[in-house]
């Protein structure tokens, strides 16, 4: 317990300090894994996995591009004017996308905003 408001300031510049000390590490991580990645090669009748790069769209029209990377999900990057999503297999639309091929189908969101996108592509 901290003797006074000087301790108190120490206490939380080391929790800071290290926060930082351990998402710097997360992102060296990330580079070497991403850095040796080696790239799937994917048709229509290949099972998604890690490297995918799937296309969904729902019956409105609305169309969703995501990647399936190894870690730091929640990116999205620009590819030729198209947003891509990174997600990791262990989210839950990874979880859903795994193992699913072009023609089958995936629930995003939950309760009143849930929507069915269908896959239509995966390269």
């Amino acid at each position: 317990m901290p003797d006074n408001k000087y301790d108190t300031l120490s206490l939380e510049a080391s929790y800071l300090s290290q926060g930082q000390a351990n998402r710097a590490q997360e992102i060296k991580s990330a580079l070497h894994a991403y850095r040796t990645l080696e790239l799937q090669q994917f048709s229509d009748d290949t099972p998604i996995r890690l490297t995918a790069l799937v296309t969904l769209e729902a019956e409105d029209g609305e169309t969703r591009t995501v990647f399936i990377g190894p870690e730091e999900g929640g990116m999205k990057l620009d590819l030729e004017g198209c947003e891509v999503l990174v997600i990791t297999p262990n989210s839950p639309l990874g979880r859903d996308l795994i193992g699913k091929t072009v023609g089958d189908e995936v629930e995003l969101g939950k309760g009143r905003e849930c929507k069915e996108f269908g896959i239509t592509g995966v390269s």
